[in-house]
């Protein structure tokens, strides 16, 4: 969906245009990728965190979980106090508390010690993450400036998913684990010094902070979260699972309840009045879910099928930047000429065509027959897909709801991640017993193993496939076609004044 510059009830960016927006957006894409890239290449280091700060292995999955339950269960909070007190205010502030808790992190002598780190680290990236869209939203004009934005984000989010897996690599294997943590100090000082000079700060709307919102939101979240990460690790039928999953789904229904009545709510649910944004709200975490799980599955095939190496692998999934690069590129250039809906489309398609694609591989599978054009397809379809819908979301979103929806885009984004490797892992794990049950007489035990792998991450895929296509049901009827009104390019946005 795409509209033309809004009213002053419509989204709207600062009174004077960006002297820089090329350095504006760097900044913004560069946060995005530091927070959503630290996931993924902390979870490269964990077998050396292991060995060096002598974590249980119960306790170790907690270095992962303890930064994915923060940063998702806050977003929300994060997104809405950004628009009461300043999103550019708590984008730094956000930067800030991230880059010193991985310094802190870098540093850690006990496992205590590196858990806090990483809380720390999710409570800033949970206030900054929904600064970069809301900032996108007030910082670039509606038109082809945001699209081109939005484009940059979504490759930004994409990479970090790829990009995460080779530098945490290459850190662990040659500058050790703790790099992978001290990285983020340079780069966040940088960030800090940069953003108040190239970045337009959006108007406050001052306000009151809704707390039973914010708590029922957190905590409903986190238990959702969590309940997929405890599947992935146990089963979806485990007593934890099951309390945290539905103690979730009990607090994001008191959520709602209290957000209907809430005067100022974390979430205002007007913004679920749009059929467009709200579809859109289901597609990110709908196509989040294959994206993620895909690659962590492809991961495992590539190393454990296939024989590569770790940094091999990394290096192996280079199509799929490519590809969500080449996807949000040609699809920021075409928003403005066909909607949303036929990139949403097109780009569901692609992952369908992907994960279908993956469902074929078998211990005979090569990189190049096997892997290399689905991951093209997963690379440029999230790449077309991810770049309309974040279009979708914010087109038309007043100014004092942009950090909300930004911070909305954000769960749904992170949440479906989690799902995906959830049931992606799940039916992988049943997969695979099943296989094992099967005779392979005369083969050898090596080979035995690698045949039921191959066969639990094919079976697998058809979970991603079965997520995508939902995606498209939900495109195809409810997500209406819209085209932009015609609009220069060097227009500027109409300025919506700061609320009392």
């Amino acid at each position: 969906m795409s509209a033309p510059a809004q009213t002053s009830s419509g989204a709207a960016a600062e009174a004077r245009p960006l002297a820089h927006p090329g350095i504006a957006l760097l900044v913004l894409v560069t946060c995005q990728l530091m927070v959503a890239l630290d996931g993924n290449a902390m979870n490269i280091a964990l077998p050396t965190i292991q060995q060096d700060l002598d974590f249980s292995p119960t306790n170790l999955a907690w270095v992962a979980n303890a930064y994915t339950l923060t940063f998702g269960g806050l977003l929300l909070l994060g997104g809405r106090a950004g628009d009461i007190l300043g999103r550019r205010r708590l984008f730094i502030l956000g930067i800030v508390v991230f880059t010193l808790a991985s310094l802190l992190g870098g540093v850690a002598q006990t496992d205590e010690w590196l858990l806090g780190a990483r809380i720390l680290q999710g409570l800033g990236a949970a206030f900054a993450a929904p600064g970069t869209l809301a900032l996108i939203a007030t910082n670039f004009a509606e038109g082809k400036a945001r699209d081109r934005a939005l484009g940059a984000v979504t490759a930004a989010y994409g990479l970090s998913v790829v990009l995460g897996m080779i530098l945490g690599g290459v850190l662990t294997a040659w500058l050790g684990w703790r790099s992978v943590l001290f990285i983020n100090v340079p780069i966040g000082a940088v960030l800090v010094v940069l953003t108040p000079r190239f970045v337009n700060e959006s108007a406050r709307h001052p306000g009151r902070f809704d707390l039973a919102g914010a708590l029922t939101s957190t905590l409903g979240i986190a238990a959702v979260v969590y309940g997929f990460i405890h599947a992935a690790s146990t089963s979806w039928t485990a007593g934890t699972t099951v309390v945290a999953l539905v103690g979730g789904v009990v607090l994001l229904s008191a959520f709602v309840l209290i957000e209907s009545r809430a005067e100022q709510p974390v979430l205002p649910l007007r913004l679920f009045r749009d059929r467009n944004r709200s579809g859109s709200y289901s597609n990110i975490l709908l196509l989040s879910a294959p994206l993620v799980g895909a690659s962590f599955l492809s991961t495992l095939f590539l190393q454990n099928v296939l024989g590569y190496g770790a940094l091999r692998a990394g290096l192996a999934f280079l199509p799929m930047c490519a590809g969500l690069f080449i996807g949000g590129g040609v699809a920021s250039g075409l928003l403005r000429r066909t909607g949303a809906k036929p990139l949403i489309l097109f780009g569901t398609a692609l992952i369908i065509i992907g994960s279908a694609w993956l469902t074929q591989l078998s211990v005979d599978s090569t990189y190049a027959a096997g892997i290399l054009g689905p991951m093209v397809l997963l690379g440029m379809g999230p790449g077309f897909a991810f770049t309309a819908l974040n279009q979708a979301i914010l087109s038309g979103v007043p100014q004092s709801d942009a950090g909300a929806a930004s911070g909305f885009l954000e769960s749904m984004q992170w949440g479906g991640g989690a799902l995906g490797l959830a049931v992606l892992v799940a039916v992988f794990g049943t997969a695979s017993q099943s296989a094992a049950r099967e005779p392979h007489p005369g083969l050898a035990p090596d080979l035995v193993q690698r045949i039921v792998l191959a066969d639990g991450m094919a079976t697998a895929f058809i979970a991603g496939a079965v997520l995508a296509a939902a995606g498209f049901i939900i495109t195809v009827t409810v997500i209406r076609r819209r085209r932009a009104a015609a609009e220069p390019e060097a227009a500027l946005p109409t300025v919506e004044p700061a609320l009392p």
